[in-house]
């Protein structure tokens, strides 16, 4: 039997806890939807139009994975650093072309989750065509907290919210999401093979705003649980 050598030790699996579970959760895929809520896309200065548009993703490495109450260092090449407050679905079924009737069997549970924005960057980049992997797919820039366990159960309302040092941020609900849940995981299993272990981040309502090194983010989605955050200081 041939053994396999590196000549570096590769990566960790990424993981998260599970609720109730001694087992973790292991991490394959991070997907994003954009502006999915009505009045971030009006912020973002792109209104969206459900009735002609379709959602879009964007993509972050596995890499870029933290736990909730975790520090992080404020990043490199930025002065505007920004929350987002999500949703975050786990796959827990593999899927390819699902309908919406039946997306829902792909559901293992949810987390809250923290989508670090670089915004300065990706604005730079949306404005010119570029892609937004600099603004977006940031070093401990994908927050989640412990996993749910909610097989087959879609979230179809509920508040999500969030604080920096005590004051409000953001504030919204589930049912303001432009694409639910099963019409996310329907149309994003068109163009992947959805695996479990991948997670899809459903966009985040308005209040996105700038952090500063110190700044402590507090958060939580009604009915899955909650979410904490301290940026450090710039390396």
């Amino acid at each position: 039997m041939t053994t396999t050598t590196y000549l570096w030790t590769p990566p960790p699996v990424y993981s998260l806890p599970v609720r109730g579970k001694t087992e973790r959760l292991p991490i394959n895929r991070l997907f994003f939807v954009g502006r999915n809520y009505h009045a971030h896309a009006v912020e973002m200065g792109k209104p969206v139009d459900k009735s002609v548009e379709r959602p879009f993703y964007f993509t972050k490495s596995p890499q870029t994975l933290v736990e909730s109450g975790a520090t992080v260092a404020y990043p490199p090449e930025t002065k505007n650093y920004h929350h987002e407050m999500e949703l975050v679905l786990a796959i827990g079924a593999p899927g390819f072309r699902v309908a919406q009737e039946t997306a829902h069997e792909l559901i293992y549970g949810y987390a809250c989750g923290l989508d670090m924005t670089r915004r300065d960057l990706q604005l730079v980049a949306r404005d010119k065509g570029r892609p937004w992997d600099l603004g977006k797919d940031v070093e401990e820039s994908s927050v989640v907290s412990e996993i749910v366990p909610m097989q087959g159960q879609v979230l179809d309302r509920g508040e999500l919210a969030m604080t920096v040092n005590g004051q409000p941020r953001q504030k919204s609900d589930l049912d303001k999401l432009i694409w639910n849940i099963r019409e996310i995981i329907a149309d994003l299993s068109l163009f992947y093979h959805l695996q479990p272990g991948d997670l899809i981040f459903t966009g985040t309502p308005e209040g996105v705003g700038a952090l500063q090194p110190g700044d402590r983010i507090e958060g939580g989605v009604a009915g899955v649980g909650e979410i904490t955050l301290t940026i450090g200081p710039a390396e």
